[in-house]
């Protein structure tokens, strides 16, 4: 809840002008940067056998500074998880207790703000095929829980960096495009 709170106000404060940035050009821009940073860690990235191995062992401090981190996800085009993640290793967490605590941080995050969407337009859900949402919603949670697993497994073995080039790809790909 320590590192929920800092996202939780933001977005609060935001929640009106998020909208005004949420363009292409702003989303190429920002994977391009979040790219880039992740390149930037990795190079100066060193494991440290002083570092936090666990989601469970993260302390307050980390915690605040990580959901501090998680403010700039905010930004149309900025990963949540890419955020918390590199707030997670710049703080002392290791790749995967640093991993493991993002994706633990996404449950809170997730439900508020679909708790948040839903209230704000559940007029347009009137009359809505309800068991279409209820397979949509199950066949999402299911593809989402295989895809965290299957990143763990990953991280566990390889770095950041080939996220950090997708990134890259991916934003100048879209700017071109543009």
């Amino acid at each position: 809840m320590v590192a929920f709170i800092p996202f939780a106000i933001a977005g609060f404060l935001v929640k009106d002008y998020v909208d005004v940035l949420f363009n292409s050009r702003t989303v190429a821009y920002m994977f391009i940067v979040g790219g880039v940073i992740f390149l930037i860690l990795e190079y100066f990235y060193r494991e440290s056998p002083r570092q936090i191995k666990k989601a469970e062992d993260v302390n307050y401090k980390q915690a605040l500074w990580v959901g501090i981190a998680q403010i700039f996800a905010i930004i149309p085009g900025t990963s949540r998880s890419g955020a918390t993640i590199v707030g997670g290793l710049l703080v002392g967490l290791d790749r995967k207790a640093s991993s493991d605590f993002s994706f633990l941080l996404a449950i809170p995050v997730m439900g508020a703000v679909s708790g948040y969407s839903l209230l704000k337009h559940y007029h347009d859900l009137a009359g809505a095929n309800i068991m279409a949402f209820a397979v949509g919603f199950v066949v999402a949670f299911v593809v989402a829980y295989l895809t965290v697993k299957l990143f763990l497994v990953f991280i566990q073995c390889f770095s950041f960096v080939p996220f950090g080039i997708y990134r890259i790809v991916f934003g100048i790909i879209l700017l071109m495009i543009l």
